[in-house]
This record gives C-alpha cells, sequence and structure tokens, in this order.
C-alpha cells in the first residue's frame, strides 16, 4: 500500500544528526524515516519493495557502503537526492552532483536551506 504522506530518508551514520534532520523535517510538516547506514537503507529498498521514499538526505562520509556508492545503486529509481557532508571535497562534490544529486549541502546544515531544499525536492512551494 502506497504512503500517503511522502516520506523522506535520512541516512547518516550518525545518529544524533539523523534525529536531528528528523525533528527539523517533522517541524516543517514532512515525515522522516532515519537508517544509520547505506546498508541498512540498501537493505529496506530491496526488502520492502513497496517502500519508496519521495527523497533521500545521503551523508558522503560512512563506514561500509559510503553515500557515493548509495547514490548510484539507486540512481535508476530516479529519486531526488540531497547529499549532506561534514567533509566538503571538491570530488565528492563533483561526483554528488554529476550523479544527479540535487543539492549538495556541508554541515553543520542551515535548517531554512535544507528544509527548502526538501520542500524543492517534493514539489513543494518554498516559503522562503
Amino acid at each position: 500500500m502506497p504512503n500517503l504522506e511522502p516520506i523522506v530518508a535520512v541516512i547518516d551514520d550518525d545518529e544524533s544528526v539523523c534525529r536531528s534532520i528528523q525533528r527539523l523535517l517533522r517541524s516543517a510538516g514532512i515525515e522522516a524515516e532515519t537508517f544509520s547506514s547505506g546498508a541498512q537503507f540498501l537493505d529496506t529498498l530491496t526488502s520492502t519493495p513497496s517502500y519508496r521514499p519521495a527523497c533521500v538526505i545521503l551523508d558522503i562520509q560512512m563506514p561500509g557502503i559510503n553515500g557515493l556508492e548509495v547514490q548510484r545503486r539507486i540512481l535508476p529509481m530516479s529519486l531526488p537526492i540531497i547529499v549532506i557532508t561534514a567533509y566538503d571535497e571538491m570530488s565528492a562534490r563533483q561526483a554528488a552532483m554529476a550523479a544527479g544529486a540535487m543539492e549538495y549541502l556541508c554541515k553543520p546544515l542551515n535548517g531554512a536551506i535544507l528544509i527548502g531544499a526538501v520542500e524543492r525536492a517534493l514539489g513543494r512551494q518554498s516559503l522562503d
């Protein structure tokens, strides 16, 4: 059964970042589900074919499967992706944007900018 409300998937190995983004998005009326690794997110996509987030917020540097690899694997799904990172490396930025990321944001995140990016990804009118 499809979700009635769009859900944003937040993938970051830092639990506090996941919780903060989830709270921020909920304060803007956007539902979010968190994943502590790229593998956990990919496993959910594989094991639950009906699960399809409306947008993905994806950390680049994670142990195991990094964000760029997750992005590569979900590319065929055409999901809007917002990349977040604490390490702004030009090669990672270029790779993420070339692979179709909508936004590339650096931590610490500006809440208003993140909400605006998610609203654009969801096709909502931003109130900026």
